[in-house]
């Protein structure tokens, strides 16, 4: 019976509906939608209601107010569905509703946003990938700025949850990491006469500091799986630098312990140098000394020791496994190395323009095989100019230098040499002349 009268119930509205949307009453034809769907809603007819909404949607020259009004209302319903199965159910009946109405773009894309989650949850990561991606909300004028960003950070969350590293990198690209710099009290403008009017974001949208650290440690498992170490400790920079991060010591310090070994990790660039740098003159560096002191051991020209060093930080190495943000990576330790026997060469060269090859495995502690891999591929890298005579077993650190070079500074040192043999004319022909002089007066 109560189904009898539902359907009665629904029929006049549909005839009231269809008077008014004639009539091109705007008001009147969104009250009657709404009315249809509470009515569906209240009585718990969930199969009518999706019936419902297709039909209202299809019929001829309905108003985009009325399609507006009508999925809006039923997108409140969504969590008051019985069970999963119901709530798919009526989210797909919406979203093919709103496919490719751009007045529910909105709308549409806080549906996908919905199915997405629910299939991750039945762990079908792939497929909540791939409805993600179907939509690019960075050309939806009316979206918040803040809901837009969190729907891309849920793109590239879900890529690299399925190992998509390359769609990743090109989902991060659309957000700007200058954005999260912008003041949102001046960014509030008066809209001016035919713009857009922005939509408010949803409460559950983070603010624009939350979705920064969002986005950084995004990026960060990124970097880390190409194992680029600066990158990923120029993320962690600028996750400190968040305020509500650098206020609280249990939040920055395991943040700046990883900042200074990534440094350590990185290459030797001069990006990783002014990076180095600031590190160092950071106050906070001092509540943590021994990174302080492993900075300073990198920036001063001096060789250093591997196995002391690695005696000396290898539990600090091992603690970063507890800390937030994980462990430094199966590879880390080795490239640890690394960076130091780099460093130790650079300083070699730096005091000496030739050296015996067994000399220079003596000061970098490495065999002689081991020294000439090492320098080898610091050549082929460009970080620093040597030559290696193996006969003699030699290696040379001076630039080779071409015809040019060397006429220019024999002209200069000829130059130079002109210029003594005058001045010292000149020296000898003043004291002749004081010479006689004094002579003279004898």
């Amino acid at each position: 019976m109560e189904h009898k009268n539902l359907d009665a119930a629904i029929e006049s509205l549909l005839n009231v509906e269809k008077q008014m949307r004639l009539a091109g009453d705007v008001a009147g034809t969104k009250k009657a939608v709404i009315d249809i769907v509470q009515l569906c809603y209240e009585a718990c007819a969930w199969k009518t209601l999706n019936d419902q909404i297709v039909l209202l949607s299809k019929r001829r020259g309905q108003l985009k107010q009325a399609v507006t009004a009508m999925v809006q209302q039923a997108m409140q319903y969504i969590d008051e569905t019985p069970d999963i199965e119901t709530r798919v159910e009526l989210i797909k009946t919406l979203n093919n509703v709103s496919a490719g109405k751009i007045y529910v773009e909105i709308e549409r894309a806080r549906l996908i946003k919905k199915l997405a989650k629910i299939k991750e949850e039945q762990g079908l990561i792939a497929e909540a990938a791939d409805l993600m991606q179907e939509i690019a909300v960075e050309t939806f004028g009316a979206m918040a700025k803040t809901e837009k960003i969190a729907f891309i950070l849920e793109q590239v969350r879900l890529c690299l949850d399925r190992k998509d590293y390359v769609r990743a990198q090109i989902l991060s690209r659309k957000i700007s990491p200058r954005v999260f710099d912008a003041d949102p009290l001046k960014e509030k403008k008066k809209p001016k006469e035919g713009d857009n009017v922005v939509e408010e974001a949803p409460a559950d949208i983070p603010s624009l500091l939350e979705l920064k650290r969002i986005y950084y440690e995004l990026m960060i498992r990124y970097y880390f799986h190409h194992n680029d170490y600066l990158e990923v400790c120029r993320s962690y920079k600028a996750i400190y630098d968040i305020p509500s991060v650098k206020g609280d010591p249990a939040q920055w310090i395991p943040v700046l312990r990883k900042i200074c070994w990534y440094l350590a990790l990185s290459p030797h660039d001069p990006m990783q140098s002014s990076l180095l740098n600031s590190t160092l003159e950071d106050k906070n560096l001092s509540e943590i000394p021994m990174f302080r002191l492993l900075l300073k051991q990198l920036v001063t020209m001096e060789v250093i020791q591997w196995t002391s060093l690695w005696e000396a930080y290898k539990d600090e190495f091992e603690c970063e496994k507890d800390m937030p943000g994980g462990s430094l990576g199966e590879k880390a330790a080795e490239d640890f190395r690394e960076r130091i026997i780099e460093h130790n060469i650079l300083v070699v060269s730096k005091y000496y323009l030739r050296i015996t090859l067994k000399r220079f495995a003596e000061l970098l502690c490495l065999s002689l095989q081991e020294t000439e891999k090492h320098l080898s591929e610091m050549v082929v890298s460009k970080s620093l100019v040597a030559k290696i005579d193996r006969p003699a077993g030699i290696v040379c650190f001076q630039a080779p230098k071409d015809s040019n070079d060397i006429l220019n500074s024999w002209a200069m040192n000829l130059e130079k040499l002109l210029d003594l043999v005058e001045k010292s004319c000149h020296q000898i022909h003043k004291e002749t002349m004081v010479h006689k002089a004094a002579l003279k007066v004898q």
